[in-house]
């Protein structure tokens, strides 16, 4: 059966390379590409399957209106918005495989904002020219699993070296288009309940004991690293009905966010679960911490009791009044949830860098957010238990795996 390939990119600026990679597309078996024109300026180049025309109109403007406009960011926000929905529509029927892009900045940007509306799974690559420039390259994948295909080269002309750049990346969408796609039906294949799982360094033991009990009772155990990308795609996996349950062992984006971290995982986390009444089980790795740019250190800052976890990343302490702001806003999503929340508590520390012997250990501020808690939850289908243990020990991953069974549907 043929696999159809989307391939994105703006034949105004890059016709004769966005051609010859059709080509190499075409030319491996089993294999047709379909060219979508997202080009902003008047041309008559190529012969697209999409053209720029039809993707204006679908993101609700003319092309006569996208070529005369100099409202750059406006233009290029009605061309994605058109390209996203015929792409979206064209997946809808079965009639897209997977999805490559060519381009510099702009067409890299424009072309992953629409891969990342895909849903995951869907093959996606990248060949940018742009993609190794710093803060590029985590724009353009954020939270999507978009392979990033640098081309080194600018693309411009048909060198030997571009065209086996462009025939190289054929081959890596080629061969990617030959997995089967995962969505939420084929992920249940195995009929085995599927469980999302944060997780971060700091409770890397715990989350490692909660997995292997898992897979032993015949559950598949997903992780997610919380370190404000994965954790919150993690949130848009769970939206998208992949999971039955959610361990959330490290939340602490949702304090990160509020208080400008690193780890921020945005203004959603801790929700997408609730929203869709799957049980989840929460323990507080990590939301006595927080990590924000050093660049950014307020004087206190520099007072506070810390954890270098290497040399770009330092934990600080969250103060009494943070740590209960973090505890109203765990409250407030909380309280929305249509399913099972059993939040645990350890008394001893809450990671493998928290406990009676460490330099960061305060337990009394720990303390403060248990009761701020408590006093804020509203919803009887959250319980909050604490135990007299440190996050990190075996019989706090049996707690968590214990509770998770009791709640989760059989």
């Amino acid at each position: 059966m043929t696999k159809n390939i989307l391939l994105i990119s703006t034949l105004d600026t890059k016709n004769i390379e966005t051609e010859y990679l059709e080509a190499a597309i075409n030319r491996i078996d089993g294999c047709q590409a379909l060219m979508m024109d997202i080009s902003m300026a008047a041309h008559t180049l190529g012969s697209p399957a999409v053209s720029a025309a039809e993707v204006a109109k679908s993101g609700g403007s003319s092309i006569a209106e996208i070529n005369k406009s100099r409202e750059r960011s406006k233009i290029t926000a009605t061309m994605i918005n058109g390209a996203v929905s015929i792409a979206e529509k064209l997946l809808a029927k079965k009639k897209i495989d997977g999805i490559i892009g060519l381009g510099g900045s702009t067409g890299s940007l424009m072309a992953t904002d629409v891969m990342r509306a895909l849903p995951f799974g869907l093959p996606k690559v990248m060949v940018s020219a742009t993609a190794a420039l710093p803060g590029l390259a985590t724009r353009y994948i954020g939270t999507g699993d978009i392979m990033l295909f640098h081309t080194v080269i600018e693309i411009a002309g048909l060198s030997p070296l571009l065209k086996n750049v462009l025939e190289r990346a054929a081959g890596a969408i080629a061969g990617m288009v030959n997995v089967e796609m995962l969505d939420s039906s084929t992920a249940r294949t195995s009929g085995r309940k599927a469980i999302a799982m944060s997780q971060f360094g700091i409770c890397e033991g715990c989350a490692s004991a909660v997995r292997h009990q898992l897979e032993a009772k015949g559950y598949d155990v997903i992780g997610f690293s919380a370190a404000g990308v994965c954790d919150k795609a993690m949130e848009d996996m769970i939206s998208k009905g992949l999971f039955d349950a959610v361990i959330d062992l490290a939340p602490g984006g949702v304090g990160e966010h509020l208080l400008a971290g690193m780890r921020s995982a945005g203004p959603h986390r801790l929700e997408a679960a609730g929203k869709i009444g799957i049980p989840q089980v929460i323990a507080p790795s990590g939301i006595n911490l927080m990590s924000p740019r050093k660049s950014r250190y307020k004087p206190d800052y520099h007072q506070r009791k810390k954890f270098d976890l290497d040399k770009l990343r330092t934990f600080l302490r969250l103060n009494g009044e943070e740590i209960e702001m973090v505890a109203e806003e765990f409250a407030r999503k909380l309280n929305q949830a249509k399913g099972s929340v059993r939040i645990l508590l350890p008394l001893q520390g809450w990671s493998s860098i928290d406990g009676p012997e460490s330099p960061i250990y305060e337990p009394e501020t720990d303390h403060l957010f248990i009761e701020k808690l408590k006093q804020c939850i509203d919803n009887q289908l959250v319980t909050i238990e604490t135990f007299d243990l440190n996050l990190e020990d075996e019989a706090f991953a049996e707690k968590i795996v214990e509770n998770l069974l009791n709640v989760l549907p059989r």
